[in-house]
């Protein structure tokens, strides 16, 4: 803004510069920042800013990201992780190794139902099903780290 249009202006002569006499214009009359806000200025933060005071919840010492985090595959669709060339050759040469880990699963769990083919499966994780039927399909479980 130009300085000629400003209020200092116009306010020129004037004692109180449009403060009152009374009141006056003092520095920080309710205090600075965020104080009063469960005093003087209590209204405000309760209309506008509910449960800013106080606290929720649980406190984690050690709080760890994702620890829960463990993506999983059934046994059905093992063999969808590999070509099928793989499939094929297996069939009649050694078992291949499927490594979950790679597709970015940690657990097999034992839902559907497994090819009869001798297979190598590498996990973080297995379930006791998945475990058996992996072993009744002549195929091993390797724990991954």
């Amino acid at each position: 803004m130009v300085a000629r249009l400003r209020k200092v202006r116009h306010m020129r002569g004037q004692v109180s510069m449009g403060h009152g006499r009374v009141g006056k214009h003092r520095k920080s009359p309710g205090g600075r920042g965020k104080a009063g806000g469960e005093h003087h200025e209590r209204i405000n933060y309760a209309k506008y800013h509910p449960g800013f005071f106080g606290k929720c919840g649980i406190r984690m010492f050690h709080f760890k990201r994702n620890w829960k985090h463990c993506p999983t595959i059934n046994t059905d669709k093992l063999w969808t992780l590999v070509s099928e060339q793989t499939r094929t050759a297996a069939a009649k040469d050694k078992a291949p190794v499927i490594d979950v880990t790679k597709s970015g699963y940690f657990k097999v769990l034992g839902k559907g139902v497994l090819p009869k083919i001798p297979v190598i499966v590498k996990a973080k994780l297995f379930s006791k099903t998945a475990e058996q039927r992996i072993k009744a399909a002549g195929g091993a479980c390797v724990l991954v780290a």
